[in-house]
């Protein structure tokens, strides 16, 4: 398809973005784990929910303005921590940064990024969150000192990734034998004062051209880390609110609350770990219905139109997160394709607000969706047995 014009759609953008980018780095986003289940269930889910629209109401204003952690957004949509941006766009995140603040809502920067977290929050206006991503590895100094700098950056909250001990395995990734290009900087581990030096790398978490992301990652990583030994040792060293990304069951969030988490992120890594596992529009209600009032509950995956935030939202969720859409936009024209692909789905999500009768966030409930009898998440084991189980998890710790 020849685009003369700017793309329509996120599946526009996609295909631009695929024939844009090289075959390595395409498959490194794109991909997921194993057979890739999980994947494409987190898009098609979607399709299993029926909207409910409401007629003859009074939508002559709207408003998709909301709170997230007791502040201000201008809508619920944000971006979801990925790495490496600038396998996309030589401007990476810090273009991506300037699309969010420009959006108005959250950007959650990767630990893996190849812009440096200071460079990248300089981009924004000073209304826009920025949530610092974070992985616990075996030197618990490491970790500490990115909290440091993202609390000293100006970073409001921290997303701690619980789903990844390990990487997934990616078949597209092992096929391509991919590697990040040897010209690429993972800042975040550099000295800040020395960040375009080389030399400024931590040592033990350097990659190369010979050693894969992968590899790397898994060799540092703390597959060790549990809620009684990471939560409270990461709550001991910050006072930044915690959000927990890889959750999928009520029987976590009820530990989340546990522990003093204040929000928790429905996610499975976009289909790139655990094959097989709920698409998370599915896992979502189990979610919301355990967390009631006590924390919040936002969620990635899948998210292709803004009818899917909609739907989203009247499940429960508070805030929705985009990755792969953003990048492609930034394949497409750096920050100017990468708000090009937040303002596609912003625009969608108010015009479907508009056409099912609702005015502005707080409106939209579950009586906006349908939800088929055989859908199997009507009936999630999480959700159904959580009240039973939650003396039993809590007297653990």
């Amino acid at each position: 398809m020849n685009y003369t014009n700017d793309p329509v759609c996120i599946k526009d953008l996609e295909q631009i973005a695929k024939g844009a980018m090289p075959s390595g780095a395409w498959g490194y986003y794109d991909s997921g784990a194993n057979d890739e289940q999980t994947k494409y269930d987190n898009m098609s889910a979607f399709d299993s929910y029926r909207l409910h629209p409401r007629m003859l109401r009074d939508v002559s204003t709207m408003s998709t303005e909301t709170t997230v952690l007791g502040k201000k957004v201008r809508t619920p949509l944000g971006v979801a921590p990925c790495a490496m941006h600038k396998l996309a766009h030589s401007d990476g995140e810090a273009a991506t940064s300037r699309a969010a603040a420009k959006n108005g809502s959250i950007m959650i920067l990767s630990t893996y990024s190849t812009t440096s977290m200071e460079k990248v929050i300089a981009q924004g206006d000073g209304s826009t969150q920025y949530w610092m991503q974070l992985y616990v590895y075996q030197d618990r100094k490491v970790s500490e000192e990115l909290v440091r700098r993202a609390e000293k950056a100006g970073f409001s909250a921290l997303v701690l990734t619980v789903d990844a001990p390990m990487l997934g395995r990616r078949l597209v990734d092992a096929r391509n034998k991919f590697n990040p290009p040897t010209h690429l900087r993972l800042e975040n581990f550099m000295d800040p004062k020395v960040v375009n030096d080389a030399n400024g790398y931590v040592p033990d978490l350097a990659w190369s051209a010979s050693e894969t992301f992968g590899a790397t990652f898994g060799a540092n990583g703390d597959q060790s880390l549990s809620w009684e030994n990471g939560i409270s040792w990461l709550k001991s060293i910050t006072s930044l609110p915690i959000i927990v990304k890889g959750i999928m069951t009520a029987e976590d969030t009820q530990l989340a609350i546990a522990h003093g988490c204040a929000g928790v992120i429905v996610s499975n890594h976009g289909g790139r770990q655990l094959d097989g596992a709920l698409a998370t529009i599915d896992a979502l209600p189990q979610v919301v219905e355990a967390a009631g009032d006590k924390i919040e509950v936002y969620m990635d995956g899948g998210v292709r139109r803004g009818s899917d935030i909609f739907k989203a939202l009247a499940l429960g969720a508070r805030a929705i997160f985009v990755a792969r859409p953003v990048l492609w936009g930034l394949a497409y024209k750096g920050e100017k394709g990468a708000y090009l692909a937040l303002d596609l789905l912003q625009k969608e999500l108010e015009l479907a607000m508009m056409l099912s009768g609702t005015r502005d966030i707080a409106e939209i409930d579950e009586s906006y969706v349908y939800q088929p009898a055989n859908r199997w998440v009507r009936y999630a084991p999480g959700a159904r047995h959580a009240a039973a189980n939650q003396k039993k998890l809590l007297a653990k710790l």
